[in-house]
This record gives C-alpha cells, sequence and structure tokens, in this order.
C-alpha cells in the first residue's frame, strides 16, 4: 500500500556503498511502495531487496540503454506510476545512470525526489582530515591526452578533491599523478562500509611505495594544496603575465631568479623571454 505522504513520479533513492545495514528506513518505505524499481544490474540490486523481502518488480537501466528506455519510463510516470530508481551502489544520476531520465522528467513536470543516504564521496571527504571545501569530479576520462588536461587543471584547484578510480587506471597513470599532485595528502578508501575496509594515507609522491591491489573501486581524496610549487615545471597565464611586464624594465637573468622558487626550469623561463622579444 502506498503511504499517503507519498506522491506520484520518480525517486531517486540511494542505496547502501557495500554494507546492506545502511539503507535507510524512509528509502526502505519507499522502494517497497514503488511500482517498477530501475537498476544498474538486476543481480546485484536483487541482493538488496531479498535481504529487506522487498517484492518490487526490478527493471534494468543501465547507460547503455537509458535513452532507448526513457521514453516508456516517462510514459509510466505520465500514467500515474511511482517510480523509482537506484544504482549499484551510492546515488543514482551521480557518475551513475539517471541523469537523461531526471532531464525528461523536468520537462514533462513530473516530480523527481531525493531519496539521501549513504554517500562515499562524504564519507571519504569526512575521514579524510582535509578541507571540507571539495571538488568532487567522479571518474577521470579514459584517453591519455584528456586524463593529463583533467589533472593538470585540478592541480591548480585548492580545495579537496573527491575521485572515483579503478585500482589499475590508478596504476597506469601513476606517473602523471604523482607530477600534478606530488605534494599534496591523498586517501584512497577500499572498500568502504564492508568487512576489508582500509584508508591507505601518504603523500601523492609516495603513492610508488603503496601496494594497490586491484580489485573493486578506489575512492580518493587529494588534499587541497599543502605548498605553493608548480611540480610541472609550466608557466601558467599568471606567470606569464608577471613575465611580460617584468621584461619591460628587467633582464632575463633577473626574471630568472624571481621565479627560482617555483621550481621552473631556467630553460623554460628563457625560451618564453625569447619568444616575447622576438614576437615585438
Amino acid at each position: 500500500m502506498i503511504s499517503q505522504s507519498q506522491k506520484k513520479g520518480l525517486y531517486l533513492v540511494s542505496t547502501p556503498i557495500g554494507n546492506l545495514g545502511d539503507l535507510t528506513i524512509r528509502a526502505l518505505e519507499i522502494l517497497k511502495n514503488s511500482d517498477l524499481i530501475l537498476c544498474e544490474d538486476t543481480r546485484v540490486s536483487l541482493k538488496l531487496l531479498n535481504h529487506y523481502n522487498i517484492k518490487t518488480q526490478l527493471i534494468s537501466f543501465h547507460k547503455f540503454n537509458e535513452r532507448k528506455k526513457t521514453k516508456d519510463v516517462i510514459d509510466n510516470l505520465i500514467g500515474g506510476k511511482i517510480i523509482s530508481i537506484i544504482s549499484d551502489a551510492g546515488t543514482p544520476a551521480i557518475s551513475d545512470p539517471g541523469k537523461i531520465l531526471v532531464k525528461e522528467c523536468i520537462s514533462n513536470d513530473i516530480p523527481v525526489t531525493p531519496i539521501p543516504g549513504a554517500s562515499s564521496v562524504i564519507a571519504s571527504l569526512s575521514i579524510s582530515g582535509f578541507s571540507d571545501k571539495f571538488i568532487f569530479y567522479g571518474f577521470l576520462e579514459e584517453k591519455k591526452n584528456k586524463l593529463i588536461t583533467e589533472l593538470e587543471f585540478l592541480s591548480k584547484i585548492d580545495y579537496s578533491i573527491v575521485i572515483f578510480i579503478p585500482p589499475k587506471k590508478l596504476t597506469k597513470n601513476l606517473e602523471t599523478i604523482i607530477n600534478c599532485f606530488g605534494n599534496r595528502e591523498i586517501v584512497l578508501c577500499r572498500e568502504m562500509t564492508k568487512m576489508h575496509e582500509e584508508f591507505i594515507r601518504c603523500k601523492v609522491k609516495d603513492l610508488k611505495k603503496i601496494k594497490i591491489y586491484d580489485k573493486g573501486e578506489l575512492t580518493i581524496v587529494i588534499s587541497e594544496i599543502k605548498e605553493r610549487t608548480n611540480p610541472l615545471g609550466f608557466l601558467d597565464e599568471s606567470d606569464k603575465k608577471i613575465i611580460k611586464r617584468m621584461l619591460k624594465n628587467k633582464s632575463i637573468k633577473d626574471i630568472i631568479k624571481k621565479f627560482s622558487n617555483k621550481k621552473i626550469p631556467k630553460k623554460t623561463i628563457y625560451d618564453f623571454c625569447l619568444k616575447l622579444k622576438n614576437d615585438k
């Protein structure tokens, strides 16, 4: 029976990120009273539903069929059905399927209601000891050149940074990550809320000393900037503006000395100064 307080529409229900005991009482009521439950993997979600004796019909709804199935879901919602969407773990539409459906619901004036719950993002940040001003970036790009661009961009942000990353991808791109964030601190969160939960803390530059298990999915938290250095050794836009101004009345030698504390190679500064002089 549907609770009198449960209005019709779409419910984004957060599920446990590992420990099944983390499902909220409200989420349990919503799932039991829904007409349909959309899920990424019926095999994974069935374990949760069976644990709580929830008999609601499960419908496969993942990134490969979301666009195709959204119209049917919208039609059911317009017809008065109460539908919940869940992901394998955590909150739908956050680095998981659901965004397309939510946008269509908004376009069709269908109510969308969040049912909060366990979050690997907040859980990992809360135990990090880093700044609570943070950026959640989700999954990184697959292509190497795009990933490097992303990491260079993130390395300039003076907030804590939360990223989802498979262990093999972390290992594969370790050198790039160290180059970008070497002097910052990091927490690797593995198997959160499960029996083998593990939190590994170190400096980013010391990641090579850490044994990284290749199973599961990691949530990593990189600290705010601890030291004002430029580990990549490049000139950012603010550096270039300063050099342009200095060239009007300073020698290249003086400019190189000015930037010596930023660990930028002398040749990089020298070449940029020559370029400016030749462009005049």
